[in-house]
């Protein structure tokens, strides 16, 4: 097989690898590779950083996507063409439900599609959600590793500032679309906001493929906009959680 042409990899570099993890962060997909038998990187180009290594005796792929759902959509249609079915995403969150406190863990089970990238892949009325079995997983590794989470709605921006209505930006202004749009959604039950998984689930439910995501919260926003807490702290949290996951579903494949 010829190499995909972003990750620059063939089939026979993943070596029958299945499942990916998939943070946005290139300096955090070498961290989450660390975790695992024999790292090695495979690829370090634009957005996109990949190693790979064993977890359990078995292949598994960190690919870093970058931030929001274009640069998503190209890692996950390229893993995939390699024999990638699996994909959980790790990442960063605001919570904007005042019950959720900074370091709790969001599980996100569908997701608002605030994005333009789904819509490549289905129309608005196809829900954005995420795949049962790795999304149990999910909530199973938190139960066992005694970590607090929450799971439910995340709204899925492909802005951080106006999508998310923040008006400390430079003109202060947003636009009417989304004037009020935060508390809206707070109404309606939404645990936060993150930039990822609208664009992930969709496609991956349009193309017969598995994914979940969990994220960290580093800020709830009913209290506060900017982050005070310990990121690294928060970080170990969730990758204890994907890799625990991780390891149940390599035990099914």
């Amino acid at each position: 097989m010829e190499k995909v042409f972003h990750l620059g990899l063939t089939r026979d570099d993943l070596q029958g690898a299945t499942l990916a993890i998939v943070p946005g962060d290139p300096d955090r997909a070498e961290r989450i590779s660390s975790f695992l038998e024999n790292p090695r990187c495979l690829v370090q180009t634009r957005e996109f950083h990949a190693y790979l290594g064993l977890l359990s005796g078995q292949p598994v792929v960190i690919c870093s996507t970058g931030i929001g759902g274009p640069s998503t959509s190209i890692a996950v249609e390229e893993l995939a063409q390699l024999g990638v079915d699996t994909f959980l995403r790790i990442g960063t969150t605001g919570a904007i439900q005042p019950h959720i406190n900074e370091g709790d863990i969001l599980i996100s089970q569908a997701s608002v599609r605030l994005d333009g990238a789904s819509q490549h892949f289905a129309p608005l009325n196809y829900p954005a959600v995420s795949d049962f079995f790795a999304t149990q997983a999910m909530v199973n590794a938190c139960n066992n590793l005694n970590i607090d989470f929450h799971i439910g709605i995340t709204a899925s921006s492909d802005t951080f500032y106006p999508g998310q209505e923040r008006y400390d930006t430079y003109s202060g202004y947003v636009p009417k679309a989304f004037q009020g749009s935060c508390e809206e959604w707070q109404k309606l039950g939404v645990m936060n906001y993150e930039m990822e998984s609208a664009t992930l689930f969709t496609m991956c439910a349009a193309l017969g493929l598995k994914a979940a995501c969990v994220a960290g919260v580093l800020v709830n926003r009913t209290r506060q906009e900017i982050p005070n807490v310990d990121h690294g702290e928060i970080e170990k949290k969730s990758v204890a959680v994907v890799l625990e996951a991780a390891k149940v579903l390599l035990s099914k494949a």
